[in-house]
């Protein structure tokens, strides 16, 4: 989608009024072209971003993390490490196949990150510049990782 289209389809959605006190964004920005379109559009109506978290993982964590993933046909989800099914690739609860997505497979997987590496990567620099990126450890508990964001969020709400 052009980053044109996209940038207007966030300007839409956060003129509602259940985004007045502001929005969490996932996956946006993606490009630096989106991250200045959306800086120059928050700047005219009076806004600005005000935390970037960033969740630094290393690559191969990623490639285990998301290639290790199945799916069953009722949308329960496995993980062959992480909550591995009693039988593999059997559903637990009632016996049929489990399956991986195709976006799942490592090959898969590998070039999301080679594609975030050329595209969305130099984001870090830019929020970095502006002094709003806040590097969160990605590879602590899930616990950890929520409670740094939000100790980032809370910083810069005050």
């Amino acid at each position: 989608m052009p980053d044109a289209v996209t940038v207007q389809m966030v300007e839409e959605r956060l003129s509602r009024p259940d985004s007045d006190k502001g929005a969490v964004l996932d996956g946006f920005p993606r490009t630096a072209m989106q991250a200045k379109a959306f800086d120059e559009l928050l700047e005219k109506h009076g806004n600005r971003v005000s935390v970037v978290p960033y969740i630094k993982v290393p690559d191969d964590v990623l490639v285990e993390r998301l290639s290790g993933r199945w799916m069953s046909q009722s949308g329960r989800v496995y993980h062959e490490k992480f909550n591995p099914p009693v039988v593999k690739w059997i559903d637990d609860l009632d016996g049929s196949q489990l399956y991986q997505r195709e976006d799942d497979k490592p090959e898969t997987v590998r070039h999301r990150i080679d594609v975030y590496n050329e595209q969305t990567a130099p984001l870090i620099a830019y929020y970095q510049e502006k002094g709003i990126l806040v590097e969160v450890d990605g590879t602590l508990s899930i616990e950890d990782v929520f409670n740094a964001i939000k100790r980032a969020v809370k910083e810069t709400s005050n």
